[in-house]
């Protein structure tokens, strides 16, 4: 078996331009494209949309910076 163990920062690097879902602290998920991140994990996101419970746009956000600190996770959408 061949494990390969990759860091946070190489993940994110590859999801530069990818669609993504992001959990907040608050519970709220926003789904959208990464343009770019910092070493505190802050995220600037384009096409951004809050989603409601069932994963349908409650709104559109358009561009946004997402401070790393709201942040629980992010997963491929």
């Amino acid at each position: 078996m061949n494990t390969v163990h990759e860091r946070p920062f190489d993940l994110l690097n590859k999801s530069i331009g990818q669609q993504v879902l992001i959990r907040l602290k608050n519970g709220d998920d926003i789904r959208g494209k990464i343009v770019s991140f910092d070493v505190h994990m802050n995220l600037v996101l384009d096409g951004a949309e809050e989603l409601e419970g069932g994963g349908n746009t409650k709104a559109k956000l358009g561009t946004i910076l997402l401070r790393g600190g709201n942040i629980l996770f992010v997963s491929p959408a």
